[in-house]
């Protein structure tokens, strides 16, 4: 059984807009609808949604309510950082789902695809991510600004979500995550390579699978809503 946890508490500082990012319109619908949709859809058991507490009745009414979405069985308020969020999510999830996925709000095209590649791997490898290749050429730099070095770009991937996991790998991974202390997480697969030294299974995604980040972004995001 699989439990998907939705992130939408996050405060989309750089879109430069008084409405978080996961609100914002995209064709007369929040951006977070298009994901929450797409796993109502799917084989996943339950949605966890975490928002931040004040949107949480803003949420139930106005997106799952409205929109019906029966999965979500839970709406939870987020905590200061994107791992604190997540880790509440987790804590609300349904025990018996032995798989969890990790997905941002942020990322309206995501596939059912996608999710049956990653429930499918997470259950062979315990740990994957849904990722594309680089494109262009990646540069390393020093602190000022000079290239230092230029990896193999095959060998590079743009890490996406959903990333899914073995629910009691990831909760372990987040006991030891707490008790060290550390801060400098960025998603969930840096959790398990650094404290259980878990290796990750790329899973193919899509050019198409953006995360709405800055102003520039919507229009790309309309565009690619528009060719679906």
């Amino acid at each position: 059984m699989v439990s998907a946890i939705v992130l939408a508490a996050g405060s989309g500082s750089r879109m430069n807009q008084k409405k978080e990012k996961q609100f914002l319109l995209l064709d007369g619908k929040p951006v977070l609808y298009y994901s929450l949709r797409t796993f109502e859809a799917s084989i996943v058991d339950e949605i966890i949604l975490v928002t931040k507490d004040k949107d949480i009745d803003y949420c139930r009414q106005e997106i799952v309510e409205k929109y019906g979405f029966t999965k979500v069985r839970r709406i939870v308020a987020g905590g200061r950082e994107r791992y604190d969020s997540v880790q509440r999510g987790l804590k609300a999830a349904d025990r018996r789902n032995n798989i969890v996925m990790i997905h941002d709000a942020a990322r309206p095209f995501i596939t059912n695809r996608m999710i049956l590649d990653s429930i499918s791997a997470a259950r062979r490898y315990k740990a994957c991510t849904v990722a594309v290749p680089v494109k262009d050429t990646i540069k390393v730099v020093d602190e000022y600004e000079f290239g230092v070095e230029t990896p193999d770009r095959s060998t590079l991937y743009i890490i996406q979500t959903p990333q899914t996991f073995d629910r009691g790998l990831l909760l372990e991974a987040y006991d030891r995550l707490r008790a060290s202390g550390d801060k400098d997480i960025t998603d969930d697969t840096m959790i398990v390579e650094r404290y259980l030294d878990q290796r990750v299974k790329m899973v193919e995604g899509s050019y198409k699978n953006i995360k709405i980040t800055t102003p520039e972004d919507m229009p790309v995001a309309e565009a690619l809503l528009s060719s679906l």
